[in-house]
């Protein structure tokens, strides 16, 4: 299963954000586990690297996070006819439309992210990550 992160699952558990760690970490885990093809659009690693590094205040311990969230995850690329249809989409919010319309042309089939409500009328499955742990501990 090709499956995308959203930014804020991936700092949740980085930060070690509560309540949302834990399922965020259990993400981690899965994805290490190779239990899905986990991955993060290159414009979540830049924002991720400017949110770790504000947070560090070292470009060598941020690097180094990046380099383990690059062994855990492949990095999605964005075209630019993502971007046009990005523009036409019923999607409110056009970063995310372009995240969907990123994981449509990368045959992605689901987002994780806690901002479920930014990804009404996605023509992609979304899951909030406790929605996407119970998804494998059904399955599994």
């Amino acid at each position: 299963m090709r499956v995308l992160i959203d930014t804020c699952v991936i700092i949740d558990a980085l930060q070690n954000r509560e309540p949302f760690s834990i399922d965020s970490e259990k993400i981690f885990v899965y994805a290490a586990n190779k239990v899905f093809n986990g991955y993060i659009s290159a414009k979540s690693l830049t924002d991720i690297y400017y949110l770790v590094h504000k947070l560090t205040h070292s470009k060598e311990q941020t690097k180094e996070i990046i380099n383990s969230l690059l062994m855990l995850f492949n990095i999605l690329d964005t075209k630019a006819i993502d971007c046009k249809k990005a523009l036409l989409s019923t999607v409110s919010d056009y970063e995310d439309a372009v995240m969907i319309e990123s994981a449509k042309s990368n045959e992605i089939e689901c987002i994780v992210t806690r901002n479920e409500n930014d990804y009404v009328n996605s023509s992609v499955k979304i899951y909030s990550p406790k929605q996407f742990i119970d998804f494998f501990n059904v399955v599994n």
